[in-house]
């Protein structure tokens, strides 16, 4: 299976003119961030003042196209939603001038997946989405130019819905990787395996099994994109797990494995034609292993697209031993709230800093709790040193702190390349310690890789008790030995060790004895369902944008598994 289809290759050859656009775009930018980012950056930060200055916000900060950086920094203080929240509930109740300009057009409200309160609400706006399409067109342009051959092939993208609901003056509210899909051009369209109307699938089992079944009888799939790397684990051993379905439903046409919505039904039905000889080659794959393979499934396959950075790094050791021998390309840092960086090579977490879109501020970790606190340029920033990132948008976002800590790994040219490390939130620090979930995620990973033990997934969490300190709740791998006591106490020792070379207070309260010894307990298939399902049932995010935390300071931790402390 070497041959790519003669349809294919002249799809290829007929998009060369976009590409070229596309890698226009690109340059355009690699070349700001070479020479100019500071000028950029001021540059865009007038427009986005002026594009908005008509509104009710604006005028209540003293808000213009003529404000400067320094009038801007003392109008408008670092804030969070708290400080556009009155002014978003206007526009979702039709007064859009509340936040925005008048040309600047509304498209839908992006929900965000908090962990504790109701989701909110971020603006989309014309411009927004223009900028967040061509962010992603930069990235695909990038990740072809290294894999020439993606160019002939088809793509696995998993998006959600982008109306999941609607506002009181009817705007949609869901995901903006819903509404770009929905958007896509018919030549676009081709691009990829599952259409769009996938996205609107609300059950979780039914929407696996659909995009399984379209995506296992296309064997030119070439790459595979979505948020979490935890995504494309669960649905490898979803297909193990409904394997003869599958294969069925690919031999015989149509979609029997689930309830499929009607709407789905219809829209879906050219797409669920029988393919006996593609159910062949899967049956031929299952027989072999006793599972379907993604290596020998989609022999074609390139790369994969997801988070590398932050807790998501505590999955690409699985995802590499599952999608053996395939390059992963991370997606740079992006949320509701936007596009933040690019990543420029493959296998890499640190991204360049998207200076066209945002107008983006700095705050140093060390100046958090300061009354004054310090506030940098992009150009300002150090290697090595952490900050959060701050967002002034097209949508109305202004100074906005996004809890996201970025860490400084090097300049391209001007312009930083920043790598993802954690959310401020998930800091944990029961005496002092600052526990921060990617030292929880590095450590991990290292006791895994030096005492062989095979996890599905884990989070830390404090044990409350005299003294304190914390118990690692890990799901082995059902084919490992990891729920012997005796390998579970060594974990915990490797675990430990390395949590102390990576945080020197951690160390300094374990040898004072005020910080317990960290202890390991491997929990049951059903607990860690019931914590995912009450994690998204609180956050009221979608199954794409769940984050599983490696590091949850909550004292009522185990109240998400459904189940009495006792029973665990």
């Amino acid at each position: 299976m070497t041959q790519v289809p003669a349809a294919y290759r002249l799809r290829a050859f007929a998009a060369t003119f976009f590409r070229r656009s596309i890698n226009h775009s690109r340059n355009e930018l690699l070349n700001l961030a070479q020479s100019a980012c500071r000028e950029t950056q001021c540059t865009l930060l007038a427009d986005l003042l002026r594009l908005n200055q008509s509104s009710a916000f604006s005028r209540d900060y003293g808000l213009t196209g003529r404000t400067t950086l320094r009038e801007f920094r003392q109008r408008v203080p670092v804030g969070d939603y708290e400080l556009i929240r009155s002014y978003v509930d206007q526009v979702a109740h039709g007064n859009h001038a509340a936040l925005l300009g008048e040309t600047n057009k509304l498209q839908m409200f992006a929900l965000t997946s908090g962990t504790t309160a109701a989701p909110k609400l971020i603006p989309v706006t014309t411009r927004f989405l223009n900028d967040y399409r061509r962010g992603w067109q930069t990235w695909g342009i990038g990740t072809y130019s290294d894999h020439a051959l993606l160019q002939k092939l088809n793509i696995v993208q998993i998006s959600s819905s982008h109306q999941k609901t609607r506002t009181a003056d009817g705007t949609p509210c869901g995901n903006i990787s819903g509404l770009v899909a929905a958007m896509q051009k018919r030549f676009v369209r081709s691009l990829y395996t599952i259409p769009a109307v996938v996205a609107e699938i609300l059950d979780a089992e039914a929407k696996r099994y659909t995009i399984l079944r379209l995506a296992l009888a296309d064997p030119w799939v070439g790459m595979t994109i979505t948020a979490n790397p935890s995504t494309l684990l669960q649905l490898a051993g979803f297909a193990n797990t409904h394997a003869e379905a599958l294969i069925r439903d690919i031999h015989n046409g149509g979609i029997n494995g689930v309830d499929l919505p009607d709407l789905q039904r219809r829209e879906l039905k050219n797409r669920l034609r029988p393919n006996v000889p593609r159910a062949a080659q899967l049956q031929q794959i299952l027989d072999r292993h006793g599972g379907l393979r993604p290596r020998e499934c989609w022999p074609m396959l390139q790369a994969l697209g997801v988070w590398c950075g932050g807790s998501a790094a505590a999955y690409i050791p699985k995802l590499k031993q599952v999608f053996d021998g395939i390059t992963i390309r991370d997606h740079g840092l992006h949320a509701s709230e936007g596009r933040m960086t690019l990543p420029l090579m493959d296998e890499c977490s640190s991204g360049l800093l998207e200076i066209q879109t945002h107008f983006f501020e700095f705050l140093p970790m060390t100046e958090v709790g300061s009354a004054s606190p310090v506030v940098l340029e992009a150009h300002e920033l150090e290697v090595g040193v952490e900050y959060y990132i701050l967002l002034t948008t097209s949508s109305g976002l202004y100074r906005y702190n996004i809890r996201d800590v970025v860490r400084c790994t090097g300049f391209y040219g001007t312009t930083p390349l920043l790598e993802f490390r954690h959310k401020g939130a998930h800091i944990s620090s029961i005496t002092g310690e600052k526990l921060a979930e990617s030292q929880v995620v590095e450590a991990v990973n290292a006791a895994v890789r030096e005492c062989g033990v095979n996890l599905e997934l884990f989070t830390l969490t404090p044990q409350w008790g005299e003294p304190p300190g914390y118990k690692l709740c890990v799901q082995c791998d059902s084919a490992d030995a990891g729920h012997n006591p005796a390998r579970l106490n060594r974990f915990a020792m490797v675990v430990e060790e390395h949590l102390a070379r990576l945080n020197v207070e951690y160390k300094d309260k374990r040898e004072s004895g005020r910080l317990a010894p960290l202890y390991v307990q491997a929990l049951q298939q059903e607990h860690w369902d019931a914590f995912t399902k009450n994690r998204q049932s609180r956050s009221g995010g979608s199954l794409e944008q769940y984050k599983h935390p490696c590091l949850l300071p909550d004292p009522e931790f185990q109240n998400l598994f459904g189940c009495t402390p006792e029973t665990l």
